[in-house]
């Protein structure tokens, strides 16, 4: 027995990974801009990552940006942050696919690449890097795509063994 009536096809593996990098960039701390990354091996999500302070100290939103040579050094980007949270729990970056909201600066650049980062998936560029030169020189391919849609396809009065929940909860 059929039980959807999808009007929908599923997302693409690419689409899926950016929009989970989309959403994970709501996390983010710097107004300048709001980045996501999430790294992936095998169709599975290794870590996530957004742009924000060191732990414990101040977020650019509540005390403002800390720029330098028109950057803000005041955050860890999210591909750091994603690479940060692999070695925390001991999992291997190589041959991992990294799907970010935009294009890394170069340092984030060069830490994908020594994290053995094997291809990055984007969908909007960014300012003053040396991305394309340095994954170029690293045979690490860059795929640009279409930004998937900014909306979750999720209708839960549709589903026939679902019941919404009546009373608020936090």
């Amino acid at each position: 027995m059929k039980h959807s009536n999808r009007n929908k096809e599923r997302p693409t593996w690419d689409t899926y990974f950016l929009k989970v990098a989309m959403l994970v960039s709501e996390r983010a701390t710097c107004p300048r801009m709001h980045c996501g990354c999430v790294l992936v091996r095998d169709k599975r999500i290794l870590s996530t990552g957004y742009n924000g302070s060191i732990p414990g100290d101040e977020h650019c939103e509540d005390i403002g940006c800390m720029v330098h040579e028109n950057h803000c050094i005041r955050t860890i980007h999210a591909e750091m942050n994603a690479i940060i949270q692999c070695a925390i729990h001991g999992v291997s970056t190589q041959d991992a696919t990294a799907y970010v909201t935009n294009m890394p600066c170069t340092n984030c650049t060069k830490a994908l690449i020594g994290a053995g980062i094997k291809e990055v998936v984007i969908f909007s560029d960014y300012h003053d890097t040396k991305a394309e030169e340095f994954f170029a020189k690293a045979n690490v391919p860059i795929r640009r795509i279409n930004m998937p849609e900014k909306v979750i396809d999720y209708d839960l009065e549709s589903f026939t063994s679902a019941k919404v929940i009546e009373k608020e909860y936090d």
